[in-house]
């Protein structure tokens, strides 16, 4: 006999407590992975209604936010460069 038959001798599982476990186990993972699915339905769902009743849509709404943007930074880019040279009075 050989020294792994001999540490394992005594050992003797019961195999339908494993089995039982085994398919408990799955059918947890199984109900799991439903859920999941389920509530990014459900999130899924409640968010397209909230899309639609909104009365800018959220592209228009970046778009605008853009446009804004653009607009204030060429001001802020005209204001500076229209300031000329710094007045040399003010660093003496």
């Amino acid at each position: 006999m050989t020294t792994d038959q001999k540490s394992f001798a005594g050992f003797a599982p019961n195999r339908r407590l494993i089995g039982a476990g085994l398919l408990l186990g799955g059918v947890g993972a199984v109900t799991a992975l439903l859920g999941t699915v389920l509530v990014g339905v459900a999130l899924a769902t409640a968010g397209r209604d909230w899309l639609q009743q909104l009365e800018t849509s959220p592209t228009e709404r970046a778009s605008r936010a853009f446009q804004q943007a653009r607009a204030a930074s060429m001001a802020g880019r005209d204001a500076w460069r229209g300031a000329g040279a710094p007045d040399q009075a003010h660093f003496n």
